[in-house]
């Protein structure tokens, strides 16, 4: 079975969610205690997809956060560097278009998307600079972006107790559930090793969107960041 490093390098990510695919959408839904379904809701608030629009979903892993904005009548792309994880998406989700991709290099032409979106996905890209400006590329002026992310909780007591429940009580639950615990080791990691709210609003508008700003879920555990592509 493979962990990545924090170094995350794409051949061991995307090896890594190879290995957890099958189950993935049922240990999220476990670790998280039920609120990836709340947080993926306000997602798709965010991003507001119409019918007729292109929406590209990245990191799609199995196409679970692609489903709404298809139901909206959208044209919603779900995009993945693990194979693994498209295999078993277009086992369940045979008429969505699963496109295989790296968000440092997307594979679209310039101004294509209405809306692009990545949820839990960019703190395991390797350059998260290169990948927020690949996002604004392949986004039409005047379209947006949507970046659903672990995060930093704002009441300091409770930050204590989530970074213990990450690095102590995680890894035994994913053992439990997960056909690659040593994966959620990593997860972890990567959730603590990342910037905080501020710090990431500040690399959208280095990448060039404007309008940028974020919404805090569950206490800062998850953010919601948005950023607008000016006509």
């Amino acid at each position: 079975m493979t962990r990545a490093s924090l170094n995350k390098q794409p051949h061991e990510v995307a090896s890594m969610f190879d290995d957890v695919a099958e189950r993935y959408d049922l240990t999220n839904d476990v670790l998280s205690l039920g609120q990836d379904r709340v947080w993926r809701k306000e997602v798709a608030k965010a991003v507001d997809a119409r019918p007729a629009q292109k929406v590209l979903d990245l990191a799609a892993g199995t196409a679970t956060s692609s489903l709404p904005f298809a139901r909206t009548g959208a044209y919603v792309v779900p995009c993945d560097f693990s194979l693994g994880m498209l295999q078993v998406g277009k086992r369940r989700h045979t008429w969505l278009p699963f496109t295989a991709g790296d968000a440092t290099r997307l594979p679209f032409k310039d101004d294509t998307f209405d809306a692009v979106t990545i949820s839990f996905g960019l703190r395991n890209v390797q350059d998260t600079d290169a990948a927020l400006r690949e996002m604004y590329r392949v986004t039409r002026p005047g379209g947006r972006v949507v970046i659903c992310e672990f995060s930093h909780p704002t009441w300091a007591p409770f930050r204590t107790v989530y970074t213990e429940y990450l690095m102590r009580a995680l890894p035994p639950v994913a053992r439990a559930v997960s056909s690659n615990p040593d994966a959620y080791v990593y997860l972890a990691e990567s959730i603590r090793a990342w910037p905080d709210q501020p710090a990431l609003a500040e690399r959208l508008q280095k990448a060039g969107w404007s309008r940028v700003a974020w919404r805090n879920l569950t206490g800062g555990v998850v953010a919601l960041h948005r950023g607008f592509k000016e006509s």
